[in-house]
């Protein structure tokens, strides 16, 4: 089984989002329709495999990371995507990572 925390937008009652960095979105396929049980991956600024997470059933994930450069990398059967974020510093930090 998984050991990573449940998936989606909401956070757990427990996590003060002015202390964590936390990087969440959603998978979406070209035409924005959320592409559920894809492997959403983090990498850091070398490019080194840092974590991964499935994709809710709507498309959500979730990562709780340091601020600086990371990729979100999404694999799934209607594609693959990524984007580079740059967290500044705690807080909550929305991206869309798009897959074709």
């Amino acid at each position: 089984m998984c050991g990573a925390p449940k998936q989606g937008q909401t956070l757990p009652s427990n996590i003060d989002a002015e202390k964590e960095t936390v990087l969440t979105g959603q998978v979406v396929d070209a035409e924005g329709t959320a592409v559920p049980g894809a492997f959403v991956r983090l990498l850091d600024s070398t490019g080194e495999f840092t974590a991964e997470v499935v994709a809710s059933g709507s498309g959500d994930f979730r990562f709780f990371a340091a601020p600086g450069t990371w990729t979100l990398r999404a694999l799934s059967r209607s594609g693959n995507g990524e984007t580079t974020v740059e967290p500044t510093g705690p807080g909550i930090h929305t991206y869309e990572i798009t897959v074709k």
